[in-house]
């Protein structure tokens, strides 16, 4: 199939991206394309840990595998945990701030899930590297792996995060809740620091996970009253009333077709009005997202490539870092530093 020429311009950022080496050869930190209106922060490395604590990633890849061993729903948890705590105020862990008025207790965060898989991985690494490893740059590789273990493609993490010792409930709000419109989520991504490409690509994501029949009521129950949602496909509208006939406690697949598979069909199911989030389906509706999504229905293997890149530029939000910024390295991730 020819591809078109946004599938040319992902395919270009992709090979910048990658560099001209191996095929298996991993981008280098200079050659990731990154938004024009925030540039990498200067004191992020990928040896940052070298010297400080040389088993960190291999603390982390342990400990993932024997929790996600244990129940698979958990790896998109933590992507979902992740992005929960860049969009809010930065790539900072505030989300793992357990006290009254944080985020964690905002009412949007109530169905995040991983928060015990942090805590232990963070009281292992403590172990071996006392108080030298932020409970961001934690969540951050937890999130890497957790992708590679559904299926998804390997990035390397730039490191030297601290973790914020402020979490508001309020800010929470700013956590898209599936009804924005793409100019919204546009405005949001883009005070972000991230593109349109961004915003589709990271929004595959939706590839695995669930999401809880009480979140799609709107989309699923307002044909009932007389008007018919013309952006579901009918045959798939029919099997979600059917799944959430008796209310918001069942859970329903984002992916309705590969939905334990990391891959593209996400953006087919689109073409075919199985977008289960209204702002899913919006991408294909939108004149400014549909040539991505159709580019990545093109050439499906441009997904993981650009997926890897908008990770990376998705933690780099706001990041706190360097002798200048505030911030601390949190001994315990639900709580700030006493001393």
């Amino acid at each position: 199939m020819k591809c078109s020429l946004v599938c040319l311009f992902l395919l270009s950022i992709v090979c910048a991206a990658w560099g001209d080496g191996e095929q298996d050869s991993f981008p280098t930190f200079s050659t990731l394309p990154v938004p024009e209106t925030r540039p990498f922060d200067d004191f992020l490395s990928f040896d940052y840990y070298h010297q400080r604590c040389p088993q960190l990633e291999q603390i982390i890849s342990t400990k993932l595998k024997s929790w996600i061993a244990k129940d698979h729903t958990l790896a998109a948890s933590l992507l979902r945990l992740h992005f929960h705590d860049c969009f809010v105020t930065g790539c900072d862990a505030s989300i793992l701030l357990n006290h009254e008025g944080s985020e964690r207790r905002a009412g949007t965060s109530k169905t995040l899930r991983g928060f015990q898989v942090i805590d232990d991985i963070k009281a292992e690494v403590e172990k071996s590297c006392l108080a030298t490893v932020s409970c961001t740059d934690i969540l951050t590789a937890a999130t890497r792996d957790a992708t590679v273990i559904l299926g998804g493609p390997y990035w390397r993490v730039p490191y030297g995060r601290k973790d914020s010792t402020t979490s508001n409930e309020k800010d929470a709000d700013t956590v898209p809740i599936g009804r924005e419109s793409v100019t919204e989520l546009l405005e949001l991504f883009q005070s972000k620091g991230l593109n349109l490409v961004d915003l589709v690509v990271l929004s595959g994501v939706h590839t695995i996970g669930r999401t809880s029949c009480g979140a799609i009521q709107h989309r699923v129950f307002q044909g009932l009253n007389g008007t018919s949602d013309m952006s579901i496909d009918n045959r798939y509208l029919d099997y979600l009333q059917r799944k959430c006939r008796c209310g918001g406690d069942e859970y329903v697949d984002l992916d309705a077709t590969t939905p334990t598979t990391f891959d593209s069909q996400f953006y087919a199911n689109l073409e075919r009005k199985m977008g289960l989030l209204s702002t899913d389906q919006r991408l294909y509706s939108d004149s400014r997202t549909l040539p991505v999504v159709n580019a990545l229905i093109q050439t499906p293997s441009l997904f993981r490539h650009q997926f890897a890149v908008s990770m990376v530029r998705l933690a780099n939000i706001q990041v706190l870092s360097g002798p200048h910024e505030d911030g601390q390295i949190r001994t315990n991730c639900s709580f700030v530093n006493s001393y």
